[in-house]
């Protein structure tokens, strides 16, 4: 990828994380300040903090699944959601997928996969 082509597919993903609603407040925060950051200093630092919330926020399909067979996440989700994203997650597991499927985990991981391009 060029860098300004690798630059524009980056900001892409991180914008589409913090769009995305299953994205937590504080990826949120520092995904928005690492795109804020640009002509600043602290640039090196923010970088780390955002990949380091980013590998703390991307799931795994295994622990998605657990959370979704959970009281917990009956209690947060509902029950018919908790059921129809259980079902889901199950499904991708067999397909072979390995992480989450909601929009936050999915941008997430590209641009973990591409840090180079931070």
């Amino acid at each position: 990828m060029e860098n300004q082509d690798g630059r524009e597919f980056i900001v892409e993903k991180i914008k589409a994380v913090i769009s995305a609603p299953s994205c937590c407040k504080e990826l949120k925060i520092i995904a928005q300040e690492y795109l804020d950051s640009d002509k600043s200093s602290k640039k090196p630092l923010i970088t780390e903090k955002f990949l380091a919330e980013l590998e703390a926020d991307v799931q795994t399909i295994d622990e998605v699944l657990a959370f979704f067979s959970s009281a917990a996440g009956e209690k947060f989700f509902g029950l018919e959601t908790a059921n129809r994203l259980k079902a889901q997650a199950q499904k991708v597991k067999r397909e072979g997928g390995k992480f989450c499927f909601c929009p936050a985990c999915e941008n997430g991981k590209i641009i973990l996969e591409h840090r180079e391009l931070l």
